[in-house]
């Protein structure tokens, strides 16, 4: 899948990942972990072989239809992802929704217009997929507003589920049915 949509005069491209994306997803994940907001890395620094290792395991599961990935291209420049990624045994019937934008790209529609893209791809790629989780944190309130409007709905809170910026939080977790 390669999609390509013209985004405020701007061509973006929307497509799976490929293995010569690596420079590209090295930069994106240890720019925005510099920015300690409300990603799992807080200014750790991936290595090129931690990267390597990384995409080649999100390929294989790609290819074994347990993950769907979309990265989004402006200028040939990495600014957003989205995945959803298949648990398995008990829970193989159930995805992790996961999405992250470019700090010059938020606000945008980018998050919107990937996570309807990630959907339509799940839909045809993950067979067993009926529900979709995700967490976000309590003060993430532009995320919690574009998953409600998604049709995401809090099932509960892990209280101290999440540690940023030397302090807990809680981690609200939210799902929706395929």
């Amino acid at each position: 899948m390669e999609g390509k949509v013209v985004f405020e005069n701007n061509e973006i491209i929307i497509r799976y990942p490929q293995k010569d994306d690596l420079g590209e997803m090295i930069g994106y994940i240890n720019t925005l972990s510099l920015e300690r907001t409300f990603i799992r890395f807080q200014g750790e620094q991936v290595t090129i072989s931690e990267e390597k290792q990384y995409l080649d395991n999100v390929l294989s599961k790609i290819s074994d239809k347990k993950e769907v990935m979309l990265l989004v291209f402006a200028r040939d420049k990495l600014v957003g992802n989205s995945s959803i990624e298949m648990f398995d045994k008990t829970e193989r019937h159930r995805g992790l929704l996961g999405i992250s934008v470019a700090k010059e790209y938020r606000g945008k529609g980018i998050g919107k217009l990937l996570i309807n893209k990630v959907f339509e791809e799940a839909k045809k790629e993950l067979a067993n997929l009926k529900i979709v989780t995700l967490s976000v944190s309590p003060i993430n309130f532009l995320a919690q507003n574009l998953y409600k409007k998604f049709g995401f709905i809090e099932y509960g809170k892990l209280p101290n589920g999440i540690f940023r910026n030397n302090k807990y939080e809680d981690e609200i977790l939210m799902h929706k049915e395929i």
